[in-house]
């Protein structure tokens, strides 16, 4: 059940170009699932009409708490990374479909480039306490990209690349060594579409199963303003609605 709920803002951190924002509720959190976002009212900036959708990164049920890795990328971004600890923060939650569940036994990979491994530290959480570890690739231009690293090693087997080589793997996520050491059963993917295209291909070639969480541009979050479509085997369909996981054989790419 979606909600409108204002939250404040009880902690703030700063990773440069981006922030994590740790928001509480005075009222009971609804039914979130890992992928799913929100979309975040910008206050203050005078050219911000839209919402921002943001993906969630964290859930607090006992103290209802969501936390959000934004980056800064626009006016929009920078007015919400300038929040300070004690602001309200309006948000539309949640929204979306999230990731499926493996089966347990099953060997999960879930990979990441970017901001794109936001939404993985909660998926990480959940599959954790459903007893099933998953190794984690994340991949970023440098180390700075790597936000709270050590806290994703504490999830899983957490492999890095780096383009520039400053730390784990030189490379993109697609050159790590783990695709030659290990197999899986299933791959869970968020980032850059490009990225997400060369992991599905992966994929593909090994036989295992894959859902991407796309970051096609929105902006009403419903399915109601059609700017997010994409192009999938069933026809077109707002990411918003029917996303912004889908299985890469939904979709033509």
């Amino acid at each position: 059940m979606k909600q409108v709920t204002d939250f404040i803002l009880v902690e703030k951190r700063d990773y440069g170009r981006s922030v994590l924002l740790r928001l509480r509720a005075e009222t009971t959190l609804p039914d979130i699932v890992p992928g799913q976002f929100v979309q975040v009212r910008v206050d203050g900036s005078p050219n911000t009409y839209l919402r921002r959708p943001i993906s969630i990164h964290d859930v607090d049920f006992g103290n209802n708490e969501i936390t959000l890795l934004v980056q800064q990328v626009g006016e929009g971004t920078r007015h919400l990374a300038a929040a300070k600890e004690g602001d309200i923060i309006n948000v539309v939650l949640p929204l979306g479909n999230g990731f499926s569940f493996p089966e347990k036994g099953e060997r999960c990979l879930l990979v990441g480039g970017g901001i794109g491994i936001a939404p993985l530290y909660f998926f990480a959480k959940v599959l954790g306490k459903k007893g099933i570890q998953p190794v984690l690739l994340l991949g970023g231009k440098t180390e700075t990209d790597l936000i709270r690293l050590a806290d994703y090693q504490q999830l899983g087997d957490a492999f890095v690349t780096t383009e520039d080589g400053s730390l784990g793997e030189k490379g993109f996520v697609t050159m790590h060594s783990v695709w030659t050491e290990r197999q899986f059963d299933k791959i869970y993917v968020c980032g850059p579409k490009p990225m997400m295209k060369a992991v599905a291909k992966l994929a593909a070639e090994t036989d295992a199963w894959c859902e991407v969480s796309l970051e096609n541009l929105m902006a009403c979050g419903l399915g109601a303003c059609l700017c997010c479509v994409e192009d999938t085997v069933d026809g077109h369909v707002c990411v918003c609605k029917e996303g912004p996981v889908f299985n890469t054989r939904r979709l033509k790419w």
